[in-house]
């Protein structure tokens, strides 16, 4: 059964730093692409950043870029975003997911075993 388990969630001031990490179990994890997305109410989960399985590439909503880092340590089953410059806006529920295929891809759909999510709330 495959398990995605995020945390380092928190609360920050804007300019604040986050690191979240998703811990993996029940896969080989590293044969998998992995993403970022988050999710605030009301509104359809956005793409955030991908990761590839080896970790060469990487790609970045436009909202992310220069602010956040995905990475990823396929000895500890874990992929983490990196958050710096936090704003108000990045307020939300980040959730992370496996790729379904080895491409890199910001859709929703082509990804799959989400985890339950990680509270980001960024106050001014």
């Amino acid at each position: 059964q495959v398990q995605l388990i995020e945390s380092g969630g928190g609360s920050v001031q804007t300019g604040g730093s986050l690191r979240l990490s998703c811990a993996a179990s029940g896969l080989t994890f590293s044969r998998y692409a992995m993403g970022w997305f988050r999710q605030t109410p009301g509104k359809e989960r956005e793409f955030v950043a991908f990761i590839s399985w080896n970790g060469v590439l990487t790609y970045y909503a436009d909202s992310a870029k220069g602010r956040f880092t995905i990475s990823r340590d396929n000895a500890k089953n874990t992929v983490y975003l990196q958050m710096n410059s936090l704003k108000p806006e990045d307020t939300a529920v980040y959730y992370c997911a496996t790729a379904k295929g080895s491409r890199m891809t910001t859709l929703e759909k082509e990804y799959d075993n989400w985890g339950q999510g990680t509270q980001v709330t960024v106050s001014s």
